[in-house]
């Protein structure tokens, strides 16, 4: 077992960075094990073993933090499907092989609350039903051994309120990271509020963490920090999804395949971000300063380990990072190869 790492507010009060690999739902989806659509994490249950597998690669890739793969994970998602049954085994085993691969690599664990999909600012019974779907989440992840908890993708300010809320009612004092989901609108959130509005709401609220997640891209996220960065004193999440996404089409929703059609969810591969495009997203929020960095919906290891490389980090798998030097026709030491790799370019 490695050394108990420094918390998440001793890390970020050091001026540390964090980075948190995500994506799980995407990435088990690509692999054949996760429909899309209903997006429920019905693999923490029928493979465990591959979920521990693959919070152990995004923790080699250079993640500090082992997200138990919860997401999706709560009663009205499992109410969807008919697994209401699964729902407490589901969130432990997702919350235990975190904890476990946490604890072997020396890296912090999360607990992870997201968007309940039910909740609606209009119909004050959707507010009691969301308490209780985030209550007994979190109950189960402080139950469970996490450091922090993450709550994220909500679109309305009010749901990540009562997200916030139940965080440090129910969550023994864990430190709460809460991110938002911006859609086409960059300016405001989904029940009105400016961003700066919601985000200074959540710091005010108690969150050690303030930011947003998913649905938009590296280069449409950014703008969103840049907005309120000089507006609240806590740090500030971005973790984008991996997708090229633009001032056009600035949501990975909006985005349209090869026929005109939505390419959210079964096209969106034609439109995955480069490594390079993710180097350069890191190097940016180096520049920013940003503490809480990481990659959402279509993260893959080698896409963390590239984010981790342009923070200045060197995990585990950049012993197998590229090295173009080595290659027998684009290489630069010509007398590693016999073949005549003038020749070989050319026809390249």
């Amino acid at each position: 077992m490695a050394a108990k790492p420094r918390g998440l507010l001793e890390r970020l009060k050091a001026g540390e960075t964090i980075i948190v690999a995500e994506g799980y739902l995407f990435e088990f989806e690509r692999r054949g094990y996760l429909k899309a659509g209903a997006f429920v994490p019905e693999v923490v249950v029928e493979h465990p073993e591959l979920v521990k597998g693959l919070y152990r690669e995004f923790v080699h890739a250079g993640s500090d933090v082992v997200l138990a793969f919860t997401y999706y994970g709560h009663r009205e998602k499992l109410r969807v499907i008919g697994r209401e049954a699964d729902l407490e085994p589901m969130n432990r085993t997702a919350l235990r092989l975190a904890r476990e691969v946490a604890d072997e690599t020396g890296t912090l664990m999360a607990g992870n609350i997201s968007n309940t999909t039910c909740y609606d600012p209009d119909k004050p019974e959707t507010h009691e039903q969301t308490r209780q779907i985030f209550k007994e989440q979190i109950e189960w992840a402080v139950e469970e051994g996490a450091d922090f908890i993450v709550g994220e993708t909500f679109g309305f300010l009010g749901e990540a309120m009562v997200a916030l809320e139940c965080i440090k009612e129910y969550g023994n004092g864990l430190p709460a990271v809460i991110t938002m989901v911006i859609h086409r609108d960059a300016d405001h959130v989904a029940d009105g509020p400016t961003l700066v509005e919601a985000m200074q709401a959540l710091e005010q609220g108690g969150a050690a963490v303030v930011g947003f997640n998913c649905c938009r891209g590296p280069f449409t996220t950014l703008p969103l920090v840049e907005k309120v960065k000089d507006h609240v004193k806590v740090p500030i999440a971005v973790n984008p999804v991996l997708y090229r996404t633009d001032e056009e089409y600035p949501t990975m929703q909006s985005l349209k395949n090869h026929k005109g059609a939505r390419a959210f969810p079964v096209d969106l591969d034609a439109f995955l971000c480069s490594r390079s495009m993710i180097a350069e997203f890191g190097q940016r929020c180096r520049q920013l300063g940003l503490q809480y960095v990481g990659l959402c919906c279509g993260n893959a290891s080698h896409f963390t380990r590239t984010l981790a490389e342009s923070l200045g980090r060197t995990p585990p798998a950049s012993k197998y990072s590229p090295d173009m030097s080595q290659h027998f026709a684009y290489g630069t030491d010509k007398k590693l190869h016999s073949l005549n790799t003038e020749k070989v370019v050319k026809l390249l």
